[in-house]
């Protein structure tokens, strides 16, 4: 076809493609242009895109269907894109309009080109269906021409203006259909995630939205049923939400009161559930006491509870010698444990074993606790007891814990001496988890079965001796 020459209105926020019927708003530059295709016989003229960098190399021949004024007043043209066309060089024309001189671009199609068309209406028809666009979707099926199937791609809402621009630019068929079946694959996929993703948040949010309802009816049908829980139970999540405790020890009291919520008050279940969420709860996971590490109040305090034992008093000055150094180069904890210790005193009865596990408490400005070990034979005293039987508690030293009321007390195991073995297992095995700096950080306790972190104790095991003949009082240090 040979080159017409047309009056050029540039847009900038609109890509207009060959079979695209849309109306523009008119500035004064744009009027000039719609007034000259309108006063030439054909009333034609080339629409193309307004580029920063360039001059547009293609447009799109028009014609002017209707001039008039947009809802808000502004003076507006409806335009109705017939074909491609490569833009030449300038040329001079009527009135104040810009023209150029137009190559109209012929389309050839090709029985590659038609395999293209009719895959990319596939996907086109998909992507359709989950916008549920069924009059569109009957559009599509209609549509026979390759090239008018391609340039039909300026209505994607999907795709961006400089993708429309590369469509327009590229004059072959099969060159824009494969473009097009790329892009709109990959806009397939996105949306299959996307929905994903929505279905996911949906189906979580009804199900929290049906478990809040089905508890509040069970609460209503329960007290109905006069089987109100106890004074206390329905707090249990204000508690947990409000407890400062580890992520770990959060997530299981939240598991076990989930079963403690879906379980019947005649279920032998829920008062085990109870009675491990008051005892986990009333542990001080975070609750700690500051180490006094002055050397010489401590030697006075020895020496106002002591006397004598001049040897074992200076080692014990020595270690906290020690501590108070490591304090200060900020060695308290590494990797990830403490700088606790384990004292060993020895000794015949009286010679002030226990005071002086007394004194060293005071000395650390630390809690005092006493174990009896005397006699024990079943482990289950030092690892505590499974939950699911009768009458179940955690092992002595988690009670210990409790009882101070701190996760660094000073604790005294007395008599481990004492500790018998028999069928019901070794509860001398069983400390060693208990005293050994690399395991007693991460104690477990058979009823609570959650990680303790016992490093930062002061562990002081008293044996008593009658059988021999040692000094008065005996101390020893593991490190």
């Amino acid at each position: 076809m040979s080159a017409v020459n047309l009056p050029v209105l540039f847009v900038s926020d609109l890509v207009v493609l060959p079979g695209m019927v849309v109306p523009v708003e008119l500035d004064e530059a744009s009027r000039a242009a719609i007034d000259a295709a309108r006063s030439s016989s054909e009333g034609r003229l080339l629409v193309a895109p307004r580029l920063e960098d360039r001059y547009a190399s293609y447009g799109v021949i028009a014609s002017v269907e209707r001039v008039g004024r947009l809802s808000g007043g502004g003076p507006a043209a409806v335009l109705k894109a017939e074909g491609r066309g490569r833009i030449g060089s300038g040329v001079t024309g009527p009135g104040a309009a810009l023209w150029v001189e137009v190559e109209p671009v012929e389309e050839v199609v090709t029985d590659r080109a038609r395999e293209l068309a009719e895959e990319y209406k596939r996907l086109v028809v998909a992507v359709l269906q989950r916008r549920e666009a069924w009059q569109v979707i009957d559009t599509v099926h209609r549509m026979t021409d390759p090239g008018a199937i391609a340039d039909a791609a300026g209505y994607a809402p999907y795709l961006s203006h400089d993708r429309k621009r590369e469509l327009l630019e590229t004059p072959d068929v099969e060159a824009r259909l494969e473009t097009l079946i790329t892009w709109t694959r990959e806009h397939l996929a996105e949306v299959e995630v996307a929905d994903k993703i929505g279905e996911d948040v949906r189906e979580g949010m009804e199900k929290t939205q049906r478990e809040y309802l089905l508890r509040q009816q069970l609460a209503a049908i329960r007290k109905e049923l006069g089987e109100d829980q106890p004074d206390g139970a329905d707090d249990y999540r204000g508690r947990i939400e409000a407890a400062d405790v580890p992520d770990a020890v959060r997530e299981a009291l939240l598991r076990e009161l989930d079963k403690l919520e879906r379980s019947s008050d005649q279920s032998p279940e829920t008062a085990w559930i109870r009675t491990w969420l008051d005892t986990v709860l009333e542990l001080p996971w975070r609750v700690t006491t500051q180490d006094s590490t002055d050397v010489e109040e401590a030697r006075r305090v020895l020496d106002a509870d002591h006397h004598g034992l001049d040897e074992v008093k200076e080692r014990i000055v020595e270690y906290l010698a020690v501590r108070a150094r490591r304090a200060e180069r900020g060695l308290q904890v590494v990797g990830g444990r403490g700088s606790g210790a384990v004292v060993l005193l020895a000794g015949p009865p009286g010679v002030g074993k226990t005071s002086l596990g007394e004194s060293v408490a005071r000395t650390l400005g630390r809690k005092f606790v006493r174990v009896a070990l005397g006699g024990v034979r079943d482990e289950a005293e030092i690892r505590g007891h499974r939950r699911t039987y009768v009458g179940a508690l955690p092992g002595r030293i988690v009670r210990a814990i409790k009882e101070a009321g701190s996760m660094n007390p000073v604790v005294l195991l007395d008599e481990v001496d004492k500790v018998g073995a028999d069928y019901r297992g070794d509860p001398a095995a069983a400390l060693l988890e208990v005293l050994d700096p690399a395991q007693n950080h991460t104690f477990r306790d058979h009823y609570l079965e959650l990680d303790l972190d016992l490093s930062t104790c002061c562990s002081s095991p008293r044996p008593t001796s009658s059988s021999r003949s040692p000094p008065p009082c005996w101390t020893g240090w593991s490190w």
